[in-house]
């Protein structure tokens, strides 16, 4: 009696069911580091780690009750991101921003944003517009907490980098708005005038509504510029105020 060959049609199917499980398992393994740099970032900005902090995986693994190798590729790419530090035989820390960074930070900053305004103006969609208007109205509630402001400040932005229809400037306009949010953060007290910042946004959202491409690069710009000037005040300030 002969026996039979195998099935091609059941190794393929075989495969593909194999293949599957293992993309579902790169992908929860992917979605695990991506949640664990998202908070890890969330609390370097808002200096639940401060500038100069060490950085230890093991309380991270407690806090975010997660296993070590998210953890460690969520550091790996924050030390790309310039969020931490690694210096070797002391270990890993929270990075510092120093006062000669900031010109660069912005002057970047200042060039990009108005790039991905130009393109979102030219790809963008009414829904887009809409989406900006909406969270434009809610920065008109009353009780608005400056952190708030600031939270809303940054759905614009994304908007407009979503839009753009231009990952690479996006993830890296991301990066470089998380290192200016945590400058806010950084220097809170003397930064007040948020609402106005974000009051900026309506005449951002009305030029890219209208499809003027340059308007809107030219407010963004001096958005940027703005916030910038008010943080170097605050900076200035506070490295010349006598010791008390």
């Amino acid at each position: 009696m002969s026996q039979k060959g195998p099935d091609p049609i059941c190794d393929f199917h075989l495969t593909v069911v194999i293949y599957q499980q293992s993309m579902r398992a790169v992908s929860t393994a992917n979605s695990l580091a991506e949640r664990a740099y998202d908070e890890i970032r969330r609390m370097i900005i808002r200096l639940d780690l401060a500038p100069g902090d060490v950085v230890k995986e093991a309380e991270l693994q407690a806090t975010l009750d997660m296993s070590r190798t998210p953890i460690r590729e969520a550091l790996q790419r924050l030390a790309r991101d310039h969020f931490v530090t690694v210096i070797p035989r002391r270990g890993m820390f929270v990075s510092a921003i120093e006062f000669d960074e900031l010109a660069m930070l912005y002057e970047t900053r200042a060039i990009m944003e108005p790039y991905a305004a130009r393109l979102a103006t030219k790809r963008g969609t009414q829904a887009d517009w809409d989406e900006m208007a909406e969270v434009l109205a809610e920065t008109e509630l009353p009780g608005k907490q400056p952190h708030e402001l600031l939270d809303l400040d940054r759905q614009c932005h994304e908007i407009i980098w979503r839009a753009s229809g231009n990952r690479f400037l996006t993830n890296t306009l991301d990066t470089l708005y998380a290192q200016s949010d945590r400058l806010w953060h950084m220097y809170l007290a003397d930064v007040h005038d948020m609402g106005h910042a974000v009051d900026e946004h309506a005449a951002i959202h009305d030029a890219l509504q209208s499809g003027d491409a340059e308007t809107v690069a030219s407010l963004l710009e001096g958005h940027v510029n703005s916030f910038d000037a008010q943080v170097r005040d605050a900076v200035t300030s506070r490295l010349t105020a006598p010791l008390s």
